[in-house]
């Protein structure tokens, strides 16, 4: 059923979709916000491990819609929940762990400054920093951000402090630095998207410890459906349907996007007619979305016939270490153990950009320290291993008795993830999902370059760790991904034979058409991404305001 035409169709509620949202609504035009997920309220985030973290709260069910996943173009697919995230009002920004850092001017002009990497297609962006760096004040202000700008060698121009201070961090903050100062490092204050006292109505953090993986009670976390869904709706313009599957964007006879056809709550076909369509349904889904939207005019998929929709796919790279202390053995040197406060909240970011390729890289990245998570079935199942390593009776007992006792220091690193010709999304039309749609098909296809960067970052990290004088320490991994974080998949530029959207977000060759996920970055950064795409989806808003103004 053809409902009536509204002024602008947004396909997702995340950090690309809820700031356009609000702002196409504060300017006076009437917007439809479909959403493929729940519209969750406060009373439903519970602190429920089983809930939250290992059913379909956030993530969809892998047998109901998968994503095929595989390791190289001659590897065979695997069903897989990777490369999904949040599916509700909000999306992944409801889950998410709040860490809001900007990315660097050398983030814009990677290829100019470092060079070309061979076997990759890294480029430039269209834009300058200096052209974001408003965009990065408004988001941090609309959406409230916590943190202390301090100076070092990679720290991005601002043009005032964060709208709020920092949260409280626990005393071992202060331990990690003292000791990168005496190493000639720069810890720095992590920026976090939770607020720490009351603001724009919003409740301040509580402090439970429970930011990845769950919603926030108290609304002190920055996601759009606390801070930018409930405002963008209270302008009277802006209507948000949960519960509605986008199938295709379809195109009238001068190619130009007309409406979404999608399925709702009840799983009845709809279409949705508006003047400006905008997907921002995350990386892979938008791609998914566009592939799937055939025509006689766009056989191989709405916008792209350069080919590009789907390549250039981007995650970040990842990588840890954990130390262990076993409370009852430290605590009397170390009074800090048996402080409850969750939050580390220190960075370090002197290796952004090395000075030579000695290590196998330029491109470095980002060092995040925390407390490890709470989940205590996640940990049990990663005590207890898998396959010939795992184990079970009387030495996993052991090995959980020994985690009760003991608290775990970790980091994570966001390292950069080359952009390859091999990595990409497309669509499989053999396997399809609930709704009767064909799935991402995901190939990774990774630079040795990536896994050098993060291999080196672990190591300092490691560094770090040892200097606190654990029990022991205890490295993760070095070459895995967070498939959470996407980007890249209908990248921007200037020149259509080389990208998919201009530097507004606008499809070349569909002039109402506009991607503002992460799908938009040529190059992804070396730290979580919400803030950039919620910075650029605010500066496609000013373009677009005024461009339908005009």
């Amino acid at each position: 059923m053809s409902l009536p035409s509204v002024d602008v169709c947004i396909v997702g509620s995340g950090a690309g979709g809820a700031p356009l949202a609000l702002e196409l609504g504060r300017a006076g035009f009437k917007v439809v916000v479909l959403e493929k997920g729940r519209h969750y309220q406060p009373k439903d985030f519970v602190h429920d491990e089983i809930l939250n973290s290992r059913r379909n709260f956030f993530m969809p069910l892998p047998w109901e819609e998968p994503h095929l996943v595989r390791q190289g173009p001659k590897a065979r697919y695997e069903r897989s929940n990777a490369a999904w995230t949040a599916n509700c009002v909000g999306g992944g920004t409801v889950h998410m762990s709040g860490y809001f850092y900007r990315l660097k001017p050398v983030d814009f002009r990677l290829r100019s400054t470092l060079g070309a990497v061979p076997g990759t297609t890294v480029a430039d962006w269209p834009i300058s920093y200096e052209e974001l760096a408003p965009f990065y004040d408004k988001a941090e202000a609309e959406m409230g951000v916590s943190g202390q700008a301090i100076p070092h060698p990679f720290a991005e121009p601002r043009s005032g402090p964060y709208p709020l201070p920092p949260l409280d961090v626990h005393p071992v903050a202060s331990e990690i630095d003292k000791v990168c100062s005496a190493m000639g490092w720069h810890a720095l204050p992590t920026a976090r998207g939770i607020i720490s006292k009351a603001y724009k109505g919003r409740s301040p953090c509580a402090y439970c410890a429970l930011c990845g993986s769950y919603g926030c009670e108290t609304g002190a976390k920055s996601s759009t459906l606390a801070s930018l869904i409930p405002n963008a709706i209270a302008t009277g313009n802006v209507e948000v349907r949960p519960g509605c599957m986008a199938r295709s964007i379809e195109v009238d006879r001068q190619g130009r996007a007309k409406s979404v056809v999608y399925l709702d709550k009840d799983g009845a076909a709809q279409e949705q007619p508006a003047k400006v369509i905008i997907a921002s349904a995350t990386a892979v889904e938008s791609a998914r979305l566009l592939l799937n939207s055939t025509s006689s005019r766009f056989p191989n998929g709405l916008a792209n016939g350069s080919g590009l929709v789907g390549k250039n796919l981007l995650f970040s790279s990842f990588g840890g270490s954990r130390a262990h202390f076993r409370v009852s053995k430290q605590k009397a040197a170390r009074p800090w153990l048996t402080d409850p406060a969750p939050f580390v909240n220190r960075s370090l970011q002197d290796f952004y950009v090395m000075p030579d390729a000695r290590h196998g890289f330029r491109k470095g990245g980002t060092l995040g320290f925390m407390w490890s998570h709470p989940n205590p079935i996640y940990a049990a199942v990663g005590l207890a291993g898998t396959g010939k390593s795992g184990v079970f009776g009387k030495e996993l007992k052991d090995r959980m008795r020994a985690y009760r006792d003991s608290r775990i220091l970790e980091f994570e690193v966001y390292a950069e993830f080359l952009p390859t010709p091999g990595t990409s999304v497309t669509v499989e039309p053999g396997v399809k999902d609930k709704y009767g749609i064909p799935v991402a098909a995901i190939t990774l296809d990774r630079h040795p370059a990536d896994f050098a960067a993060t291999r080196f970052l672990v190591e300092r990290g490691e560094e770090v760790l040892m200097r606190l004088d654990p029990d022991s320490v205890e490295r993760v991994g070095t070459q895995g991904e967070t498939t959470i974080l996407q980007h890249g998949t209908c990248r921007f530029g200037d020149d259509a034979a080389a990208s998919v959207l201009d530097k507004h977000c606008r499809a070349h060759e569909v002039p109402n058409l506009y991607v503002v996920d992460g799908s938009f970055m040529p190059t992804g950064g070396s730290v979580p991404s919400t803030l950039t795409i919620a910075a650029n989806s605010f500066r496609v808003a000013d373009h677009l305001v005024r461009t339908l103004k005009g």
